[in-house]
């Protein structure tokens, strides 16, 4: 005997396969101080967004750290920990925090390689890096996030040449440095000029979500 086949899907049938897709995505979060929670007893916005959305979230942050390389830096650059997180694994999205470290340390901004050659040991090349072994190695979406602002000229340069970058690569940005918020409130979420409190990563876990359900 033919059956008719079945049109609507039980609603635990329904939950269980939505379950199963949200535990497939994999987000990889690459960072310094503001990405690990250094004043919220290491809790951020990757806290808030694992509960809200019950995502796999794998936090690489290590605070004081730059996205270049420097000597003797032990390995703890942006650019060694990015392989921390195996080539087999199915990253969804990639987000990388824009160091504020580079900018208060001085490191060489360097520019943008027309040759394929990216010189880590400066903040765009080392930026470029980060791109081109996302790219080849898990092929997700690269997303890049500033600061809360905290008036550094060495960061807007930083930032004006991520925007180039954009162009170039084609990366998400996510640009809490020149968000439209009033300066009390701003204040507000800040433990100090650079980093949030709770209240700030909750702020900026609801920016994060709205922007990552977009693309």
């Amino acid at each position: 005997m033919k059956t008719e086949p079945q049109k609507f899907r039980s609603k635990k049938l329904q939950s269980e396969i939505k379950d199963k897709r949200v535990k497939q995505v994999l987000l990889y979060f690459l960072g310094s101080s503001v990405t690990y929670g250094s004043a919220t007893n290491g809790e951020s916005f990757v806290e808030e967004i694992a509960k809200k959305t019950g995502y796999r979230c794998v936090k690489e942050a290590v605070s004081g750290t730059t996205l270049a390389v420097r000597e003797n830096d032990g390995g703890s650059s942006y650019v060694a920990r990015l392989k921390k997180l195996g080539a087999d694994q199915n990253v969804s999205k990639l987000i990388v925090q824009l160091s504020t470290n580079d900018a208060t340390q001085n490191i060489p901004l360097g520019k943008i390689a027309e040759d394929g050659e990216y010189n880590v040991t400066t903040s765009v090349g080392a930026i470029e890096y980060i791109i081109a072994y996302v790219k080849q190695t898990w092929n997700c979406d690269i997303v890049f996030y500033t600061n809360p602002y905290f008036n550094n000229v060495n960061y807007e340069k930083m930032i004006a040449e991520l925007y180039a970058l954009q162009k170039k690569h084609a990366i998400h940005i996510i640009d809490f440095y020149n968000f439209a918020i009033d300066k009390e409130k701003l204040s507000a979420y800040m433990s100090d000029a650079i980093h949030p409190n709770k209240r700030g990563y909750q702020w900026m876990s609801e920016v994060f979500l709205d922007y990552l359900q977009r693309i």
